[in-house]
């Protein structure tokens, strides 16, 4: 199986999940982004505080024209019961759908298994997941991946500001530096010139060295 580089097609697939079938991942994402994400087991405690903060922060998601969906190795049955737990730990209401991937098939596909930690097993042996991040665009190509060890939970704001990032350069010819949030200053694209730049960012080029020029959107 082909390794899954950025820049490469995610792969489709059909699933059950929390809130109904699909036959096509790819017909679920349509004309949005989306971000795919797996935990290595219903009732595990990293994972119920994971679901219930992206459950929180969900309108961010939406706003940017982002589905999201989970990933578990357990069946329809479990995640629905488990469901009720985050919700009610977290007092949140999970609605995005959790895949449901007790063969891990969509996990093997996706290269979500984990090998580093022994005891991250089922009852017959088969490794659980690791927690991987997949932020995909609407040409179904992966434009980021993450992943965290199974005893540490993920940082969603990072997974947001990635998204921010991904989207603003997607729309101008820029590139964002170390710790960017919104509003800050951005790099010019090394391809564009620097009297094109001057042209195309009315707010000013800022000319460190030839190579790193900042400018204002």
């Amino acid at each position: 199986m082909p390794a899954l580089r950025l820049g490469a097609t995610a792969p489709d697939f059909a699933a059950e999940t929390t809130t109904g079938k699909f036959a096509s991942f790819h017909e679920f994402i349509g004309s949005n982004w989306a971000i795919l994400f797996s935990h290595p087991a219903d009732f595990t405690p990293v994972c119920t505080t994971e679901l219930g903060e992206v459950a929180r922060i969900l309108p961010e998601f939406e706003k940017r024209g982002v589905k999201v969906i989970g990933l578990s190795c357990n069946e329809l049955k479990s995640h629905a019961d488990w469901v009720k737990d985050i919700d009610e730990v977290n007092n949140v209401s999970v609605t995005f759908p959790i895949i449901a991937d007790p063969t891990r098939e969509i996990a093997k596909t996706y290269d979500m298994l984990d090998e580093q930690d022994l005891t991250n097993v089922d009852a017959k042996g088969i490794p659980f997941t690791v927690r991987s991040v997949f932020i995909i665009d609407p040409a179904k190509k992966i434009r980021l991946t993450l992943q965290y060890p199974a005893s540490t939970g993920r940082q969603f704001n990072e997974v947001l500001r990635v998204i921010d990032s991904l989207q603003l350069g997607d729309k101008h010819k820029i590139t964002t530096p170390a710790n960017w949030t919104p509003g800050s200053k951005v790099i010019v694209h090394p391809s564009v010139s620097t009297d094109e730049a001057r042209k195309m960012f009315p707010n000013g080029v800022d000319v460190v060295k030839p190579y790193l020029r900042f400018t204002t959107l």
